[in-house]
C-alpha cells in the first residue's frame, strides 16, 4: 500500500526542479559569455593601445588602434551587437590632455596613450522562455595605456 502513496512523485520533483536546473544552466552560460567577452576586450584594448603607441601622428594612431581592436575581436570570435567603441586619451608629463596633445609632445617629454574600447554582448540566444530576469546584453568595457616612445620623433 505504501507504493500506491508514492505514485507520480518523480513526476511532480522533475516538474518542481526543472525550472530551476534550466535557470541554472541559464545562468551559468550568460556567466560564461561574460567572463570571455571581457577577456576578449581587454586583449582588443591591449592591442588597440599597442598599435596607437607605435604610430607617429593621432591620426594614423587612431587608425591603427581601430584596426588593431577588430582584428583581435574578430579572433576571438566575439560579436559586438554595435560596432565596438573607442575612446582615446593622452597624457604628457602624468597630466591627462587630448589623444593628439600626447603626439604634439616634444621628444624627451614623457607621454602616454590610453584607448578604451567598449562591446555590448548580447544573451539574446540565452534566454529561455518563461525565465524571467534574463538580461538581453551587458556592456563591457577595458582601457588600456601604452607609453609613446620618449625619443622618437613625432608629427
Amino acid at each position: 500500500m505504501a507504493g500506491r502513496r508514492e505514485r507520480g512523485s518523480v513526476s511532480i520533483e522533475v516538474a518542481v526542479l526543472a525550472p530551476a536546473f534550466i535557470g541554472l544552466m541559464v545562468l551559468a552560460g550568460v556567466a560564461g559569455r561574460t567572463a570571455v567577452a571581457a577577456e576578449a576586450v581587454e586583449s582588443a584594448a591591449h592591442d588597440a593601445a599597442r598599435a596607437a603607441s607605435i604610430a607617429r601622428d593621432a591620426g594614423a594612431g587612431r587608425t591603427a588602434a581601430t584596426d588593431a581592436a577588430r582584428r583581435q575581436l574578430d579572433w576571438s570570435g566575439l560579436h559586438c551587437t554595435a560596432p565596438p567603441a573607442l575612446s582615446f586619451r593622452g597624457s604628457v608629463r602624468e597630466r591627462e590632455t587630448s589623444f593628439a596633445a600626447a603626439y604634439r609632445s616634444a621628444p624627451g617629454v614623457p607621454a602616454t596613450v590610453t584607448v578604451t574600447v567598449t562591446c555590448r554582448v548580447s544573451f539574446a540566444d540565452l534566454r529561455a522562455p518563461g525565465l524571467p530576469g534574463v538580461p538581453g546584453g551587458k556592456t563591457i568595457s577595458a582601457s588600456f595605456t601604452s607609453p609613446l616612445d620618449t625619443y622618437r620623433s613625432r608629427r
